[in-house]
């Protein structure tokens, strides 16, 4: 297991939740001269610059020895320990949980962290976390808290054609944002967890929220709807924060 050391160890402290939108970087500026249906296609345009012939990897496994526990609890203190330690029972004990209570006590997990925007959190200006950087270090953005959720439900046995990390536009905050969208059936009606608001709630009933793009391992599209109707538009290997995401979290599972 490799622990990464670029995990901050100021942050290891007991966190509170700060339900803060994610800022993209030039993307409120670009919604706000272009308006979004402008801002949709230079989306495309930008995912294509991204593209390269690699395929994705999958992500691995996340369950940890209890040696790796431990270099954490000496690394980063004993908070550290104890929210890895929670986050490695839930995935192996939650795995015969109801999909909806797998998805309410995930989602209520990894709201608890502390919101911390990358700027601050990581010296950059956008930074995709794996699910252990966000809890050794108690700190991540909406992106982290969706990445974290995503890995997490898929090691508790929810399918991955069944959540797609959402880019959505909070209306209500003028900002850029992050959900993950979970579909009970292909074309249903998405569920939403979100640390802007706690409770799980479907897609159309959060006029809060006007999706823009969505993807996981299998996949990218853009929205066409405020539900499920969206549009196919390539692989998500084309984004090139989910695959060092990705890289970073096959890393840390390498013995």
């Amino acid at each position: 297991m490799n622990i990464l050391t670029t995990i901050p160890g100021e942050r290891t402290r007991p966190g509170i939740i700060r339900n803060t939108a994610c800022l993209l970087p030039g993307v409120e500026h670009a919604q706000a001269a272009f308006g979004i249906r402008i801002f949709r296609r230079l989306l495309v345009c930008t995912i294509l610059l991204y593209t390269c012939g690699c395929t994705l990897a999958s992500a691995g496994e996340l369950i940890m020895s209890r040696e790796a526990i431990e270099i954490i609890s000496t690394e980063h203190g004993d908070y550290a320990r104890y929210r890895v330690d929670y986050w490695q029972q839930l995935m192996e004990y939650g795995q015969h949980f109801p999909d909806m209570e797998k998805l309410r006590r995930v989602n209520n997990f990894f709201n608890e962290v502390e919101f911390v925007n990358d700027a601050e959190h990581w010296g950059k200006e956008d930074y995709w976390a794996t699910p252990l950087q966000t809890l050794v270090s108690n700190g991540g953005d909406c992106e982290d808290f969706s990445i974290a959720k995503y890995f997490t439900l898929l090691e508790m046995g929810i399918p991955p054609e069944r959540m797609r990390l959402t880019y959505v536009k909070a209306l209500r905050l003028d900002q850029a944002h992050m959900v993950l969208a979970y579909y009970p059936d292909p074309d249903a009606d998405p569920l939403l967890m979100d640390n802007l608001n706690p409770a799980i709630r479907s897609s159309a009933s959060r006029d809060d929220l006007l999706p823009v793009y969505s993807f996981n391992v299998d996949g990218l599209w853009l929205a066409k709807t405020q539900t499920s109707d969206s549009k196919h538009v390539g692989k998500s290997s084309r984004l090139s924060p989910w695959r060092d995401v990705i890289a970073r979290i096959n890393s840390e599972a390498t013995p």
